[in-house]
């Protein structure tokens, strides 16, 4: 269903027992809300928890916005690289409003959060600034933007570029399990097979390189959120 979220319509799925505890799931870069396992979801909303999933803005059923251009990824980089500011067509900040908003609209004083990758970013801001509206945080594969942690290996920054436009789905669903390939744990390979569906499924669905690329720049444009939980 959509809803109005920050002036912007948000698509969210809600599952579970109406009186249950809320649990908020923010997904990562460019990714929708169906890339949560179902079976994760299943077990949770079986446990009594009410879990509500979203299209972050510019993926998925939730608004688009192409308005604001395709951003220089090139450029971006550079000047991330040389320590100078990067700027994005929107912020983390302005997503974590969005995620906010999201719990406005469905009445939700407060809920159980569960952020993963860019997901998690967002989730460390909405704690930040509205930790009365965060009952638990939990944070999956994500970071606090530090210089000092370790940077992604080349290949995987290569993987998570957009692939060319005009592509088929079958080259669209290829480079996604590229993508996949490249960032998941090496011990705990997902079966080809499902995974592959899984994919072809997001793909139908929504697809929103140029979405992924301004979330991309949002993420290099928000800097070091470390200090941000030692003053909260």
């Amino acid at each position: 269903m959509k809803i109005q979220a920050n002036g912007i319509d948000i698509e969210v799925l809600v599952e579970g027992p109406a009186d249950g505890e809320p649990l908020l799931l923010i997904m990562g870069l460019g990714m929708q809300l169906i890339a949560w396992p179902e079976e994760m979801v299943g077990e949770l909303t079986a446990r009594g928890f009410r879990v509500i999933r979203f299209d972050n803005r510019d993926v998925g059923l939730s608004t688009h916005m192409d308005h604001l251009g395709v951003p220089n990824l090139w450029l971006a980089t550079m000047q991330y690289s040389m320590h100078m500011p990067v700027s994005a067509p929107y912020r983390l900040a302005d997503m974590a409003a969005d995620t906010r908003g999201v719990l406005d609209s469905l009445g939700i004083a407060q809920a159980h959060v569960c952020g993963a990758s860019m997901g998690g970013m967002i989730a460390q801001h909405l704690a930040a600034r509205h930790p009365e509206r965060v009952a638990s945080l939990a944070l999956m594969m994500t970071s606090s933007g530090s210089r000092l942690l370790p940077k992604p290996h080349w290949h995987v920054r290569q993987a998570l570029m957009p692939p060319p436009r005009g592509l088929p789905i079958e080259a669209k669903v290829e480079h996604l399990e590229r993508s996949m390939h490249a960032i998941g744990s090496p011990a705990y390979r997902p079966d080809p097979q499902r995974q592959r569906a899984r994919l072809e499924a997001v793909v139908r669905r929504s697809w929103r390189p140029a979405g992924a690329l301004r979330q991309m720049l949002a993420v290099a444009a928000d800097g070091d959120r470390s200090p941000t939980f030692r003053q909260s």
